[in-house]
């Protein structure tokens, strides 16, 4: 259920990377949002090439679809330097980093997302490689293995994770810059929405791509996304051009809310109160519940519920808000009196 899920934040897949690559911005000045970011990102560029070096290594986190490697293409154009981009998982051992690196020329930027999850092996050959710009590589193995010491030419290491805490300190520590990206204004999607809906030649009449902004669940990745099934609604049920019916049909068609919430977070808030009395409930329980998997509601449902304080977490496990049970129009059963309550209301106190 949560692999096809319109709202995940996580990528479609190649055919939607292809979709989303048309829509990216090419520069800092066209970026929408991340100010704080953008800015310490011009100034190091800007002295970067007044001086004529590569930039530090960067290390972007945060959660998935806000913007990590479209900012990683972004500061490669503004470098004028190509970009060679990999992921923590497809460099499995010392030969597939060896070939990316062999492959750069000075000040051209390698990208790899995902980074928290290299091996510990390919972990440790990035570090010199990192630092001094040279690695040991071992040829062949047993009696007949060597070493050959390999320099490199300057590059720029950026590096991408939705789990920071994941990261290992001395990986961490050898980036020279570490930005943090925050979760997009309603506002700031709308306008990230307005430049998408240029660029696919998409009309909408007032208050459509606001809509659509205000249930995006405060990710790009996630508006354009909802732009694009909304498009193939318009065109299909409609004339083409988006206007607020159009766009209030799509959505209740995807059963996403006015809050931007789908029929797999409402059905574990459904679940959390009417099951489990509102909670406290443990993450194994509601999704033994649910039939869903552990880590899904863990990175997929939980994260925006606790953003908008549907849900809290506690030491004995996660309990509802009333702001949730007003949401769902539900609410939690009356929780039945401990032993001390039921005795104190019968009148049995213990005493003769």
């Amino acid at each position: 259920m949560a692999i096809d899920r319109v709202l995940s934040a996580d990528s479609g897949g190649a055919k939607e990377e292809t979709f989303n690559a048309a829509l990216r911005p090419q520069t800092l000045a066209e970026c929408i949002g991340q100010h704080n970011v953008k800015e310490k990102l011009t100034i190091a560029i800007q002295a970067a090439r007044q001086r004529g070096e590569p930039l530090e290594h960067i290390l972007f986190y945060g959660p998935p679809g806000l913007g990590k490697t479209t900012l990683a293409n972004v500061i490669a154009h503004e470098m004028r330097v190509a970009i060679r981009v990999s992921s923590g998982p497809a460099l499995t051992k010392q030969g597939d980093v060896m070939g990316l690196l062999s492959n750069v020329s000075t000040g051209d930027i390698l990208f790899i997302d995902e980074i928290h999850r290299l091996s510990a092996p390919v972990e440790e050959f990035i570090y010199p490689a990192m630092e001094d710009f040279k690695v040991d590589f071992t040829v062949d193995s047993g009696l007949h293995a060597k070493t050959i010491n390999f320099p490199l030419k300057r590059f720029t290491l950026i590096g991408a994770t939705t789990r920071a805490g994941l990261l290992s300190a001395p990986l961490r520590g050898r980036f020279g810059m570490l930005h943090h990206l925050e979760f997009y204004s309603a506002a700031e999607l709308t306008d990230i929405l307005v430049r998408s809906a240029r660029l696919l030649e998409l009309e909408s009449s007032d208050g459509c791509l606001e809509m659509i902004a205000s249930r995006s669940r405060g990710t790009p990745r996630i508006a354009n996304r909802l732009l694009k099934r909304v498009r193939d609604y318009a065109q299909v049920k409609g004339a083409g051009k988006l206007t607020v019916d159009v766009v209030e049909r799509s959505l209740k068609m995807e059963q996403i809310d006015a809050l931007g919430l789908d029929e797999l977070d409402r059905a574990f808030l459904r679940s959390l109160i009417t099951v489990y009395d509102g909670g406290p409930a443990g993450i194994e329980a509601l999704a033994a519940t649910l039939g869903e998997e552990r880590d899904t509601l863990e990175d997929v449902v939980e994260p925006y519920l606790l953003q908008i304080g549907f849900v809290r977490r506690t030491k004995r496990g996660r309990e509802v808000t009333s702001a949730a049970c007003d949401h769902v129009g539900l609410r939690p059963r009356r929780k039945a009196a401990s032993t001390n309550e039921q005795a104190e209301l019968f009148g049995e106190t213990g005493q003769d």
